[in-house]
């Protein structure tokens, strides 16, 4: 017998708790340029999004000179925070979460990355948390 698990939407509460542990967001082309960024009130720094650039630049000249294919998440652990960038259909989403991040299993990691994957901007625009830079 197989047993499959239904995809379940993640509720409001769980998505706002995940929003409270998000410092700032920035949004990147395929290019690996930034277009987009957001800032909250308990970070205002854009810095990070140094190194998310330059782990893209690193990454695409990887994955040109060794033929990878497949890239679907990059994290980066900072002192205290991590950074983790996402690719979806049309660009990259790096968020900076305020906590060292940690995936039990390759499932949520995949979950965390859907999540993102699934993430309005148009959300980010909207809540109060949120400062466009």
């Amino acid at each position: 017998m197989t047993t499959v698990k239904a995809s379940v939407p993640t509720p409001l509460s769980a998505q706002d708790a995940l929003l409270a542990d998000i410092l700032g967001v920035a949004i990147f082309d395929f290019s690996g340029l930034p277009r987009e960024y957001f800032i909250t009130a308990d970070n205002e720094s854009t810095s990070w999004v140094q190194l998310v650039f330059q782990a893209l630049g690193l990454k695409s000249l990887l994955m040109s000179s060794l033929e990878l294919e497949g890239f679907s998440h990059i994290c980066i652990d900072l002192d205290q925070q991590t950074a983790i960038v996402v690719r979806t259909k049309e660009e990259y989403v790096a968020l900076l979460v305020g906590r060292p991040l940690k995936f039990a299993t390759a499932q949520e990691s995949d979950r965390f990355s859907h999540w993102v994957r699934q993430f309005e901007r148009q959300l980010l625009r909207q809540h109060d948390r949120f400062i466009p830079a």
